[in-house]
């Protein structure tokens, strides 16, 4: 990509994110957006299908950034306390981009999307783990139990509050991984 179109990009994304901080996503219009990107309708439909494509790619980029903090996505079965933590700071870590991003309609997409992202990781190198209840229950819990507690709970008692609960729960289930598929 040229420099042209990483500016391009660029105002593309500002004016979106600019918008998407007033205004549900299903209210914003590509005429809107290019108004306020300073392009035409062409330009937008260069990169993009539809606002939708655009908050998707937009809210990928941020799932990305959110998994960079699990260093090994199989701790969330193996480690689960290490892995909390590193999903916590992750959400912490993006939480203004996340409030714009997965606001109103869009806020379960963000657990759902990065339960997906990271089944993938994990069953791509445990093949054998993906037809297992107990692997999938459990980093189903653990990542929406993470999500849904830090984003009720962080401006009401604090990230060590929650971090510090969070801690507390997951050592409830910090045991080892049953063997046989299908427990």
């Amino acid at each position: 990509m040229d420099i042209r179109e990483k500016k391009t990009v660029r105002n593309i994304t500002n004016a979106f994110l600019d918008i998407r901080t007033n205004k549900p996503l299903e209210r914003i219009t590509v005429k809107e957006l290019c108004e306020r990107a300073e392009i035409s309708k062409a330009t937008f439909y260069l990169h993009y299908r539809d606002i939708y494509d655009l908050s998707d790619t937009l809210q990928l980029e941020v799932i990305k950034k959110i998994i960079m903090y699990v260093s090994d996505p199989s701790d969330m079965i193996y480690k689960p306390l290490k892995s909390s933590h590193e999903l916590i700071n992750g959400f912490y870590a993006n939480r203004s981009i996340i409030n714009i991003l997965f606001s109103g309609s869009q806020f379960s997409v963000l657990p759902e999307k990065i339960e997906t992202q990271i089944k993938e990781l994990i069953f791509g190198k445990y093949p054998e783990l993906e037809n297992n209840v107990y692997a999938n229950v459990r980093i189903t819990y653990q990542l929406m139990g993470s999500f849904y507690s830090f984003y009720k709970y962080e401006n009401t008692f604090g990230f060590d509050g929650v971090m510090n609960s969070v801690d507390r729960i997951t050592e409830l289930f910090s045991t080892t991984m049953p063997e046989e598929k299908g427990e």
